[in-house]
């Protein structure tokens, strides 16, 4: 169970593990795996798992957490990818998980959706890896969209946490796919620290690379909060993982860097 050290401590980490990237999948997959193990937090969303990373995370991460899979395109095979939601095992207990398809979707994406109790805390999680590209902007503000109505409609005694590779572009965050007023982005809120603007930052990172003169940096990995009522969480952190190099290949585990978000407990009873 939680000790009394964390007990009214919460925090989230979102990881695109870069599975399409075929070159150095296996130490690259150990190296996440150890990022996620060392942070330990209490729920995991990933991005981009793929079949022959799948058994490592299983073998890594089962012991100690819950793993509940999204699907890409109508079943998982050897060429899919997809998500997948982690709940640490020790402060929490799982009640349903549900795949929620995006009827227009010309990449398979969908939403996975985990409900749950984290330390007493009634949690609905949701994680996607939205439509690619820059021309495909327009689907990917539909499928932003339909996330964000989903979050709106949850049980309102309950915390909505979404995340994960939203491949936004902050001009698309108007018009069909503004955040509901009582959303937060959680980068935002505690402060748009400059230093952890950049989750996929080609100028730092050269897992890839452009064959041009400048290297992009943007703001892909997202994670938004819509609270209950009363509020039960309150973000009070959110910092980069998984930004160094790793020994066995040269190569940082993927080319996101992780995110990882801190959330103080309210309204919550210390154990005795």
């Amino acid at each position: 169970m939680a000790t009394a050290r964390n007990a009214n401590k919460l925090r989230l980490l979102s990881y695109n593990l870069d599975g399409l990237d075929e070159e150095d999948i296996v130490p690259r997959t150990e190296g996440a795996c150890k990022v996620l193990l060392h942070e330990n937090p209490e729920v995991i969303l990933l991005q981009e798992v793929v079949t022959e990373s799948l058994p490592i995370v299983r073998a890594r991460c089962m012991p100690d957490y819950d793993i509940h899979l999204g699907l890409e395109g109508k079943r998982r095979g050897p060429t899919s990818y997809f998500t997948a939601i982690l709940v640490r095992k020790d402060c929490s207990s799982v009640e349903r998980a549900t795949i929620i398809p995006f009827p227009t979707t010309r990449q398979s994406r969908t939403l996975l959706e985990v409900e749950c109790q984290i330390k007493s805390v009634p949690v609905t999680l949701l994680t996607s890896h939205l439509e690619s590209l820059k021309e495909c902007s327009s689907e990917r503000k539909n499928q932003l969209s339909q996330a964000f109505s989903r979050m709106k409609s949850a049980d309102i005694k309950r915390v909505v946490l979404f995340g994960g590779d939203l491949n936004l572009r902050d001009y698309e965050l108007s018009d069909i796919a503004a955040i509901p007023e009582d959303v937060v982005d959680i980068w935002e809120y505690t402060g748009k620290d400059l230093r952890t603007e950049f989750t996929w930052d080609l100028r730092t990172n050269d897992n890839k690379q452009f064959d041009t003169r400048y290297q992009p940096r943007c703001r892909f990995d997202r994670v938004y909060m819509r609270n209950s009522d009363p509020p039960l969480l309150s973000p009070v952190k959110f910092e980069l993982t998984g930004n160094w190099r790793l020994r066995t290949c040269g190569r940082f585990p993927s080319d996101h860097w992780g995110i990882l978000c801190h959330f103080d407990i309210l309204n919550k009873e210390p154990k005795k």
